[in-house]
């Protein structure tokens, strides 16, 4: 079964409490916290004090993607504030397998993101110690955009190279994930769905994850 991880950068920050309660409600497993820096990307959001923030409403997964530079600076604190898997990026560390390390070695599950145009053997030798790749489906940076179509294809090598190294690797995707192409995705091999837009501006979130359920079982 695919777990849904609708991403708070499409919610209305001004009601965040009652805008992850209600995915909650809704059947959501994972909140998914976009950490952007200005710098590996062009926009800014939120640091620690969010997740803690949303960490206290709530038992599910917090999923953490850090779209950052040097994010073996920033790691520590957003575990200590309650992250449960920090994602980094590929692109945005010069030490990858060092940084995993970290991570685990601080009680979180370890994830990398690659973007959409990162070849998915840069993580030949890492693999077997990660827990979740995040294919970037979009160019990182903001909300909205449409999904990139040769991700399917990534996602569809990157299971097959998994399947051999690492069967019990989750593939998480994020980035212009609809109900027009959930089930291609999931078909390709992903099993963990980042939905920002779709859920939140959606008129009845609660509906479209059940939806989107519905048409990956």
């Amino acid at each position: 079964m695919i777990k849904i991880a609708p991403s708070i950068l499409a919610s209305d920050f001004s009601r965040l409490g009652e805008e992850v309660r209600m995915i909650e409600e809704a059947g959501a497993d994972y909140v998914h916290i976009d950490v952007m820096d200005g710098r590996f990307v062009p926009n800014i959001t939120v640091g620690p004090p969010v997740v803690l923030a949303v960490r206290k409403i709530t038992n599910m997964v917090l999923d953490v993607h850090l779209m950052i530079v040097e994010p073996d600076k920033h790691i520590k604190s957003f575990i200590d504030a309650g992250a449960d898997i920090v994602c980094i990026h590929q692109e945005a560390t010069v030490h990858l397998e060092r940084n995993i390390q970290y991570i685990k070695s601080l009680g979180a599950k370890a994830a990398v993101s690659l973007n959409p145009a990162t070849d998915i053997d840069t993580l030949k030798y890492v693999l077997p110690d990660l827990d979740m790749v995040l294919i970037m489906s979009v160019n990182p940076g903001f909300g909205g955009q449409k999904y990139i179509k040769f991700c399917t294809e990534k996602i569809r090598s990157l299971r097959k190279m998994a399947d051999a190294m690492n069967p019990g690797l989750d593939i998480e995707v994020d980035g212009g994930i609809t109900l027009d192409n959930i089930s291609e995705v999931v078909a390709a091999g992903a099993n963990v769905i980042v939905a920002g837009s779709s859920i939140y501006k959606s008129k009845n979130p609660a509906k479209t994850i059940k939806k989107m359920r519905e048409m990956t079982d």
